[in-house]
């Protein structure tokens, strides 16, 4: 039956400017229009590109200040290297299509229950899908209904964010009251469920009430305080439903990192999930991403590295001398996902060990994060990425609290610190992070400069917790947006510190790890395997013989703070729409 629906399918996933008679052609070797949209199966079908079109497949390649590949991306570039696409760029409308063409037919089909379930997963895909789009441009056009060429709402204005935000709201309030809840064999979690909504509004709450506060956005309806509070209930109710859990191994110091690398999602754990699998040929790139020299050369930075706590719980931007600490020094007691994010000391892959290389990282801290072990299929993954986790959940419902200023230690204890748990770390205690504010995260060369206020130290460490939890997944750029925080763009992008020409250990085993020397110095003789590179031509430090790794010491990279926060709207689309309405704007500054 499969292959019948296509070509109807196709029509349906078609733009805006589809022709309004195209859904009437009724061929008579295929299921006509009409005769479709009658039964569960037909809506499972037809919804089923909602996952594959919409759910970000490979977050962990995006770039930000705290991971970097050999070419940053143009956002990470900035400046002239940021310009207006002649199409696409985003500004696309497909799915939404797809969307409200159900929801045009779907009381065609005569099982009501299947109405009303596939109804609410196209509402909570469509919140999903206006997420996406204010996110990336701000103001945009909503659209509950399906539109033809000659439809006047086609080229209408730019509705307020405010709509949107209202209109998103309401499709997801109907997603969790109407998706099922149940937790089945089969299905989880690669099936939106009542909870997957739940983990949605808490998600795109938070990001507007904070969007809103460090923006400074006033809009007529409701302010920021109502969307944190937004958000801090659906993460509660989620939280109260007692279905989720922290997945834990029982070992600290692999849990973190098994549960990334493990070839089915976690059902405690991972709320919605993309599923992959090499029976059907479904793969990732995470450890091409991270392994293969010629896809990019991924490397965490050495100001995200320096964020992560000691295990004490301490800073380890405290410590004596932290400025100046190699590789081997700074390793050591270290909170324990540090340690299961890069390459470290005993890290085996396939067997084989495998340590930090300049040559496949352009800082010298190798991802591991989605990285599989004993891949015998050359680089192809196929463990789950995560759309939803429970820890994001977690981390949204404290930091939401921590905005509103209703905050408690309880609320830590039953949401960070169940993610130190994990790993064995101490405990975030609310009342010394607010007397004593982190100097490395507030300032401005290394952190947040625009953080203030009673809970300026537990906000500062809940974005250190973010940024460490969920590093890879997609998430640090639109936060750095909505914190108002693009500055970050303009710190450092630096790796590895090195005092000087020489051998360096890093796994003390006593055997030198790689082989610096000076210009006008003759090549070292190296062991077979060890990398020798000479300074000032094979590798770049940032104070001439020495310092930290500085592989894009030739590039500029300024953020706009005037423009970059929204991406512009492509020209050709700018066209289309002002040849109809004068009053259709561009984002500002582009």
């Amino acid at each position: 039956m499969k292959k019948y629906i296509l070509p109807f399918a196709v029509l349906l996933s078609m733009g805006f400017v589809s022709c309004d008679d195209s859904l009437d052609l009724n061929p008579k070797d295929r299921v006509g229009e009409s005769e479709y949209f009658r039964t569960e199966s037909d809506l499972k079908l037809f919804t089923n590109p909602y996952y594959n079109n919409m759910l970000n497949k490979e977050p962990y390649d995006d770039q930000s200040d705290l991971v970097v590949c050999q070419n940053l991306s143009n956002e990470m570039r900035g400046g002239t290297f940021r310009s207006i696409p002649k199409s696409g760029g985003g500004w696309t409308w497909t799915d939404l299509r797809r969307i409200n063409s159900l929801l045009a037919r779907i009381d065609r089909c005569e099982d009501e229950d299947a109405v009303v379930k596939y109804t609410a997963l196209s509402r909570f895909f469509r919140a999903y899908f206006y997420f996406e789009k204010v996110k990336r441009f701000g103001d945009v056009p909503w659209y509950d209904k399906e539109l033809g060429s000659a439809d006047p709402d086609l080229y209408k204005s730019r509705d307020s964010r405010e709509l949107v935000m209202t209109n998103m709201i309401a499709d997801v309030d109907y997603a969790i009251a109407n998706l099922p809840d149940e937790k089945t064999q089969t299905d989880v979690p690669y099936r939106a469920t009542k909870w997957a909504a739940m983990a949605l509004k808490a998600q795109f709450c938070l990001y507007e009430g904070t969007f809103r506060k460090y923006h400074g956005v006033t809009l007529e309806g409701h302010d920021y305080k109502y969307y944190l509070e937004q958000a801090v209930d659906a993460a509660n109710q989620l939280m109260s439903g007692n279905k989720y859990k922290i997945y834990s191994n029982g070992n600290p110091n692999t849990a973190y990192l098994e549960m990334f690398r493990a070839e089915n999602a976690n059902p405690d754990e991972y709320i919605l999930a993309i599923k992959f699998d090499a029976k059907t040929q479904t793969f990732h790139d995470a450890y091409g991403f991270s392994c293969v020299l010629s896809r990019g050369m991924p490397g965490y930075t050495r100001k995200f590295v320096n964020m992560y706590l000691m295990k004490d719980g301490t800073a380890f931007t405290d410590k004596p001398g932290w400025q100046e600490m190699t590789y081997a020094q700074e390793m050591q007691n270290r909170d324990p996902r540090l340690l299961q994010s890069i390459r470290f000391p005993g890290f085996k892959l396939n067997g084989k060990a495998v340590k930090p290389n300049l040559s496949e990282s352009v800082t010298g801290y190798n991802p591991i994060k989605f990285v599989q072990d004993g891949i015998t299929r050359s680089d192809n993954s196929t463990c789950d990425i995560p759309v939803y986790r429970y820890a994001e959940v977690l981390l949204n419902y404290a930091e939401a609290k921590a905005e509103l200023g209703t905050l408690t230690q309880d609320d830590l204890d039953k949401s960070i610190n169940l993610l130190r748990d994990r790993v064995g770390m101490a405990h975030l205690v609310m009342s010394y992070a607010n007397a004593n504010p982190d100097r490395y995260l507030s300032d401005p060369e290394t952190g947040y400069s625009n953080v203030e206020g009673a809970n300026k130290g537990v906000i500062l460490e809940i974005r250190r917790e973010r940024a460490v939890e969920l590093a890879q997944e997609g998430f640090r750029w639109s936060d750095l947006v909505r914190w108002k925080a693009g500055l970050c763009v303009n710190q450092d992008i630096t790796g590895m510190y090195f005092p000087g020409p020489g051998e360096y250990d890093f796994d003390g085993d006593g055997a030198a790890d790689i082989i610096l020397y000076g210009a006008g110095q003759q090549k070292p003789t190296a062991a077979d395997g060890v990398p020798v590179y000479q300074i000032g031509s094979d590798v770049f430090l940032t104070d001439g013989d020495k310092g930290y790794t500085n592989y894009h010491h030739n590039i500029t990279h300024v953020f706009n703070e005037g423009r970059d926060y929204f991406y512009p709207i492509p020209s050709d689309e700018i066209s289309l729409y002002l040849e109809r309405n004068p009053d259709f704007k561009q984002n500002p500054g582009w």
